[in-house]
Order: C-alpha cells, then sequence, then structure tokens
C-alpha cells in the first residue's frame, strides 16, 4: 500500500514525497483511513512505529478539507497534548513537515521556559496546538487559551502521563474540552487507570494495534553483561572502545547517574552529553541536536527525557542500568532496529537487579544471553535462575524492590 492509496490530497502527498515516504508503516495504514473517517481512535502502539504521522497526516487533511477564514484571530481547531518537552517539539516539527503546504498554522507550549514567546506566538490563534500538561493548565487558566472551538484532541503517550504523574492534569484538561469532538488516544501500554481513561473519552472508537509489546524485542540483538556496581563505568569505556561504536543511547535511573557518567565518559575521550529533567529546554535541545548530527557519540539520558527521541541510524542503546518495570527496557531498546535496520542492545546487570533482569525475561519471553568480559570477578555470580539471597532473609529486600511510578514536576 501507498500513501496514494490512502487517499491523501495533493499537499500532503507533495510533501511526503519530499520527504521521501512513499510506504505507509502499519500503524499508518491502521489509523489514517479511521482518522479520515471521522471516528474515534485507540492507538496501541510505541514510539518509533510512525505514530505522529498516523494522526499528524489525517488530522492536516481534515482540517484542510474543512478550512475557516484565514484572516484574523484563529481558534483552536486541534490539541496535541503530550507528555515531554522533546515529544512536544518533534510532533511540533511533524506537522511542519508534512502541512507545509497547507496554510495550516502550528504552535507548541511547553515548560521549563518564559511563557512570553509563547504567549506572543499565540496572539492570533492557531488552528493546531501541540502541548504538555502542565503549560497548557498554567495558560488556560491565565486567560491565553480558549478550546470551545476544538473540533480534534490527541492524547499521545497516555501511559507516560500517567507514569509522569500528569494524570490529575489531564483529566482537568479533558473536563474543559466541547463535548462534540473526534478524540484520537494513543498509549503503547493499557494499564487498568489508561483503560479506565480511554473508556470514558471515547465513543465508539476504533482499535489499531501494532506490535504488542513482548514482541518488539525479537528483531534485536539482545545481551547482558553480569557486572559488580562499581565496575560499570570501565566496563561502559570498554565496550565503547572495543567496538567502535558510533553512536549509542546510554539510559540510566537517575539525573545525577546520567550527569556522573556523562563526565566520565569525557573524562575519558568519548564525546558525550546527559538529557535529564534537571536540565534546561535549551540545554536539552542542544545535547540532542549534537547527538543527532553526530557531534557527541553518547548521549546518556533518563527514561523520561528519553520519551520520544526518535533518532536515525542509532545501532545501539546501553542498559547501564536495568529499568525496575519491564515494559520500559522494551521501550528502551526499541529505539534502535527501527525501519528493518539491525539494533544491538547491550544491559548491564548487577546483583541487586537481577529480579529485575527475571521480568524482563519474562515479559519478552526470551531468556537475554550472558557474555563475558574483562571485568568479571572471580567468585561466581547467582545464575539468572536464581533469586534467592546469599545469607539469609535479611538481604531478601534487595531483590523485591517495591516497583514506584515515575514522578515529573509540570516542567516536563
Amino acid at each position: 500500500m501507498t500513501f496514494e492509496q490512502l487517499g491523501l490530497i495533493e499537499p500532503i502527498l507533495k510533501a511526503l514525497k519530499t520527504q521521501g515516504y512513499t510506504i505507509p508503516t502499519p500503524i499508518q495504514q491502521g489509523a489514517i483511513p479511521v482518522v479520515l473517517d471521522g471516528k474515534d481512535l485507540l492507538g496501541c502502539a510505541q514510539t518509533g512505529t510512525g505514530k505522529t504521522a498516523a494522526f499528524a497526516i489525517p488530522i492536516l487533511q481534515l482540517l484542510c478539507e474543512n478550512q475557516r477564514n484565514s484572516k484574523g484571530f484563529k481558534h483552536i481547531r486541534t490539541l496535541i497534548l503530550t507528555p515531554t518537552r522533546e515529544l512536544a517539539v518533534q510532533i511540533d516539527e511533524s506537522f511542519e513537515s508534512y502541512g507545509k503546504h497547507t496554510g495550516l498554522t502550528h504552535q507548541v507550549v511547553f515548560g521549563g521556559v518564559s511563557q512570553h514567546t509563547q504567549t506572543l506566538a499565540l496572539r492570533n490563534g492557531t488552528d493546531i496546538l501541540i502541548a504538555t500538561p502542565g503549560r497548557l493548565l498554567d495558560l488556560m487558566n491565565q486567560g491565553y487559551i480558549h478550546l470551545d472551538h476544538l473540533e480534534i484532541f490527541v492524547l499521545d503517550e497516555a501511559d507516560r502521563m500517567l507514569d509522569m504523574g500528569f494524570i490529575n492534569d489531564v483529566k482537568k484538561i479533558i473536563r474543559e474540552l466541547p463535548r462534540n469532538k473526534q478524540t484520537l488516544f494513543f498509549s503503547a501500554t493499557m494499564p487498568p487507570a489508561i483503560s479506565g481513561l480511554a473508556n470514558s473519552l471515547l465513543q465508539q472508537p476504533v482499535k489499531v494495534e501494532v506490535t504488542p509489546v513482548s514482541s518488539t524485542a525479537e528483531k534485536i540483538d539482545q545481551s547482558v553483561y553480569f557486572v559488580q556496581k562499581g565496575d560499570k563505568l570501565s566496563l561502559l569505556v570498554h565496550l565503547l572502545n572495543e567496538h567502535s561504536i558510533k553512536r549509542t543511547l546510554v539510559f540510566t535511573r537517575t539525573k545525577h547517574g546520567a550527569d556522573k557518567i556523562s563526565r566520565a565518559l569525557n573524562g575519558a575521550s568519548i564525546k558525550s552529553d546527559a538529557i535529564h529533567g534537571n536540565k534546561t529546554q535549551s540545554a536539552r535541545q542542544n545535547a540532542l541536536n549534537n547527538f543527532k548530527t553526530g557531534r557527541l557519540k553518547v548521549l546518556v539520558a533518563t527514561d523520561i527525557a528519553a520519551r520520544g527521541i526518535d533518532v536515525d541510524n542509532l545501532t545501539h542503546v546501553i542498559n547501564f542500568d536495568l529499568p525496575n518495570v519491564p515494559e520500559t527496557y522494551v521501550h528502551r531498546i526499541g529505539r534502535t532496529g527501527r525501519a528493518g535496520a539491525e539494533g544491538i542492545a547491550l544491559s548491564f546487570c548487577d546483583g541487586e537487579e537481577r529480579a529485575f533482569l527475571k521480568d524482563i525475561n519474562k515479559l519478552i519471553e526470551q531468556k537475554i544471553p550472558a557474555k563475558e568480559h574483562p571485568f568479571e570477578k572471580a567468585e561466581p555470580m547467582v545464575s539468572q535462575q536464581s533469586f534467592a539471597p546469599r545469607n539469609g532473609g535479611g538481604q531478601q529486600r534487595s531483590f523485591n524492590r517495591q516497583r514506584k511510578p515515575l514522578t515529573a514536576g509540570r516542567n516536563h
């Protein structure tokens, strides 16, 4: 199937051709006709599946086919709500790319920067608004944004909204939206809270689901290194040098850890930078741009900061710390091996992370093979199948950590 066969209008086809896109991805093939029919959509898809284009392209066409008066103030006709600044910027860039010949306007608002330039940009209104929840609520409460004329509402990355503690803000925003609208709801996973939100928001939706979470990892070459916590940095430097890795995304659980790893790599003459919630928006965008253009070999990221990062030709993902939620592992490694390319995921596992590894193996329905490395200790380590503590019940806490949802402030 081609984009022409989806019945897209010439201005959009022209833009897609400029971008070199001819064949829609599975989520695009499934979602675009549904959206063009004016139906509500429940999309179960992860980052990297072409999800943004799956809603951006048909939204542009629907707004084009029902053009309003182009003179004077433009009421917001479409709202895209997304959890992070980086993802908001990328969605805005997608609307710019696909809608360049349509005459439609779009703006993006997010926290972490002064609102002044954003409110100035909204003086004449806009057809499409991309926003993060905290900043959107702030601007609505100050009277800068009104959504009475909204026609289409997109809730993107709903499960990440829940993880980041934004779900109450999302519900406040939803209460301000007009009842008569088309709603597009996207989530990589469907925990009970998100399923309930979808049921309350969607009217007779069509469900489009691609690449179940457990199978995403199948096309990626995965390995795990059992390593003492104190040897992780040395192993990382060794692998980056030994394997001549050109560009890799390194994941860590904490902001402090991301900074520490980046400093150590730069000290070892490996160009790197860290990206996390404590960084300013300009610093995060600068690091991401340097990584995309190849000026950086390594980008060290926390899960929240990395959500939505889409980098072409990313050959490696390294889990410096294993995540305590197994689905997060699949999201991480899914950033490599895209568009049919081969991808490699390397993970470090210390003694306290073995229970996390067991959960990951169970989710992806395979045992990640272990690899030897120069920093292995002579003393034997516990096998992947055995998670009993070595020194009696007093150590059990190390292997049964409580899973807690990620939280973040409004600046994301």
